[in-house]
C-alpha cells in the first residue's frame, strides 16, 4: 500500500484525505498544527450558540459538489441571504452587491446618476464580467488595478461608498490601485437588479447539524493516521521526506495544504497573509438583525469589516433569549487571506514550479488564491485523487 502525507487537517486537507481513503489503496498521514479538525471551518459554542471564525457557509455552482458534500453533511438551502452594507455618510444601510433601487435612497443619487450614466456611455458595447474583467467584442480587456474596475465600471462616487476603505483596511494597504488582481471582486456583479438576495445565480447552503461540518472532518478521515497538535519539523520535499516528532518518513505521494513557502523553507522569499481578530460576544435579544441578514459589512473607516450573526447562519437556538455576534478585524494575526497581487502571485508560482512530481498543493493557502473557497478544496481533492488512480 503506497504512502500519502496530508499536510494540513482543515477542509482540503479533510476532503483529500476521504478521497484517498475512499479508495482503499493509501496509507494516509494527516499532519495538523492545531488540536482539531476544520481550521476556520470547525464549529465551537459560546453562550449556547455554535460558531465558526467568520460565517463559512457554502457556496457553489457545481451540483455535482453540493451533492458531495450534502450526502455527508445535509445541508439547508440559504437562498434568502442577504448582505446589507454600512455606508457611514448616508447613515444608511444598502444592499450588497450595490443595488439599483438604492441609489435614489440617496443623499448624492443625482451625482451617481450622471456617473453612471457617462460610465455607460464610455464602456458601450463593453459588458463587465464578475470575474474581474470587461468584456468587448469577445476579448477580455482587465483594468489595471482594482480602483480603475470599479470606477470604471460604477462611477467615482459609488465607489467611495462602498469599495474604497473598505478594500484598504480589508489588505491592509494605502491605495487600491496596488491591488492588480481582482478576480475575487465583487461579491457579484458590479451593480445589482432584480432580487435582493446575494447569491441568486449559486447554491448557497449550511450544515443542519448543530456543529456544522464537523462530522464530516470525524467521517472524512477516519480511516487516517492523525496526528493533532503537531508542527512537521522538517521537510525534504524533492524527496518527498518529512520529519514528524523526530522520525523521518519518506511518502509516495504529498499533498500540501499550508502556505507553499513554509514547505519549501521560503526559497523565494515569505508569501504575505492578512489575518483576522475575532471578538464574540452574547446580547440579550432574540436576534438582532432584519429577516433573512446574516452578517453586515462596514464600508468606513471604523476599523472592522464585518459582523455575523450566527443564529441565522446556523438556524439554531432560534428561541434562546440571546444571540451571539462577533465582529472581525483585518490583522496580523494567522495566514487567512493570501493577497492579490500579481507579484506575490508569480512568487508562489515558482513555488508551485519547484514541487516534483508526485507532491501537490491545494486549498486556499496552499493555492495562494483568495478566490478558493470549501466548494474549490473539494473539487481540487477530487481533481488529485482522480490524477492518482
Amino acid at each position: 500500500m503506497k504512502k500519502a502525507l496530508i499536510i494540513g487537517g482543515g477542509f482540503a486537507g479533510c476532503s483529500a484525505s476521504h478521497m484517498l481513503a475512499d479508495s482503499g489503496r493509501w496509507c494516509i498521514d494527516l499532519v495538523e498544527e492545531n488540536s482539531f479538525l476544520g481550521a476556520g471551518v470547525r464549529t465551537f459554542w459560546k453562550g449556547g450558540h455554535p460558531f465558526t471564525f467568520g460565517p463559512r457557509h457554502f457556496l457553489t455552482q457545481n451540483e455535482d459538489t453540493y451533492h458531495y458534500l450534502k450526502k455527508y453533511c445535509p445541508l439547508r438551502d440559504c437562498s434568502e441571504h442577504q448582505f446589507l452594507t454600512y455606508i457611514e455618510q448616508d447613515a444608511a444601510f444598502y444592499s450588497f452587491p450595490i443595488h439599483k433601487d438604492d441609489i435614489a435612497k440617496m443623499p448624492d443619487r443625482d451625482i451617481i446618476y450622471r456617473e453612471l450614466e457617462n460610465a455607460e456611455l464610455a464602456n458601450k458595447n463593453v459588458s463587465f464580467s464578475p470575474s474581474g474583467g470587461v468584456v468587448s467584442g469577445g476579448e477580455l480587456l482587465n483594468a489595471d488595478n482594482l480602483e480603475e474596475f470599479w470606477e470604471t465600471s460604477v462611477g467615482k462616487t459609488l465607489y467611495s461608498k462602498f469599495v474604497e476603505n473598505y478594500n484598504k483596511k480589508m489588505w491592509q494597504v494605502d491605495d487600491n490601485k496596488v491591488i492588480d488582481n481582482f478576480g475575487w471582486s465583487p461579491k457579484g456583479i458590479t451593480l445589482k437588479e432584480g432580487p435582493r438576495e446575494s447569491w441568486d445565480d449559486a447554491i448557497s447552503a449550511y450544515p443542519i447539524a448543530a456543529d456544522g461540518y464537523n462530522q464530516y472532518f470525524d467521517l472524512a478521515t477516519e480511516n487516517v493516521n492523525i496526528f493533532l497538535g503537531t508542527t512537521i519539523e522538517k521537510y525534504d520535499i524533492p524527496n518527498k521526506t518529512v520529519v514528524i516528532n523526530s522520525e523521518k518518513k519518506k511518502y509516495d505521494v504529498i499533498i500540501n495544504t499550508i502556505s507553499p513557502d513554509i514547505i519549501l523553507e521560503g526559497v523565494h522569499g515569505e508569501l504575505p497573509f492578512i489575518g483576522r481578530d475575532l471578538e464574540l460576544f452574547v446580547l440579550p435579544v432574540k436576534e438582532a438583525f432584519p429577516e433573512n441578514v446574516y452578517f453586515l459589512y462596514y464600508a468606513g473607516k471604523e476599523k472592522y469589516t464585518r459582523i455575523v450573526e450566527y443564529k441565522k447562519l446556523t438556524r439554531q437556538n432560534l428561541d434562546h433569549p440571546t444571540t451571539l455576534l462577533s465582529i472581525e478585524y483585518p490583522s496580523e494575526n494567522g495566514k487567512h487571506y493570501p493577497l492579490p497581487l500579481k507579484a506575490e502571485i508569480a512568487k508562489a508560482k515558482k513555488y508551485f514550479d519547484d514541487m516534483p512530481d508526485g507532491v501537490f498543493s491545494i486549498g486556499r493557502a496552499g493555492s495562494y488564491d483568495y478566490g478558493v473557497d470549501i466548494d474549490d478544496c473539494i473539487e481540487q481533492a477530487l481533481e488529485v485523487s482522480e490524477q492518482l488512480k
